[in-house]
């Protein structure tokens, strides 16, 4: 069995727990996040949300969100990422959205990838542009997302700590 990564340690003693809505990971973030033994206490779940359809039936993001600005865009990220949040009771919600290629999306290049993590103090937005190919991106994604995070869960606590 392996350890726990150190975010998910973190979470399981704060008694926090985490969701995630993926699309250009589909999954591995997820996989990630319960690579260690004890994750259960922190991870709650995700969606898959691959299709665009799916996004906005399962996750509820907005179409006119999407029509205005695109699935591969800071806007959905952020839907995806609160929406998760809310529909699991989590104390925080992880996205990961963009495109791992061969082709462009949306106009938007291969790399271009968004990932939000939703939290008590709001939602943080990263825009990525990732080199590689598919599986590098989406791998580069699902390190992307723990260090979002991560930075997240720092700055929750630093700000619990000066309350």
């Amino acid at each position: 069995m392996t350890d726990p990564d150190p975010v998910v340690d973190r979470l399981i003693d704060a008694g926090a727990t985490v969701a995630t809505a993926e699309s250009i990971t589909a999954g591995r973030l997820g996989a990630r996040l319960t690579d260690g033994a004890g994750a259960s206490s922190a991870y709650l779940g995700g969606v898959i949300t691959y299709a665009t359809e799916v996004k906005i039936s399962v996750l509820g993001v907005p179409e006119a969100l999407v029509d205005d600005h695109g699935v591969i865009s800071a806007e959905c990220a952020r839907a995806m990422a609160e929406s998760v949040r809310t529909m699991m009771g989590s104390t925080y919600g992880v996205s990961t959205t963009g495109v791992a290629g061969p082709d462009t999306q949306e106009d938007q290049p291969v790399g271009t990838v968004f990932v939000a993590v939703a939290g008590a103090d709001g939602t943080d937005v990263r825009r990525l542009a990732l080199d590689g190919d598919r599986m590098e991106i989406q791998k580069q994604t699902v390190a992307e997302a723990m260090s979002a995070l991560t930075a997240v869960v720092d700055a929750e606590e630093r700000s619990a700590a000066g309350r």
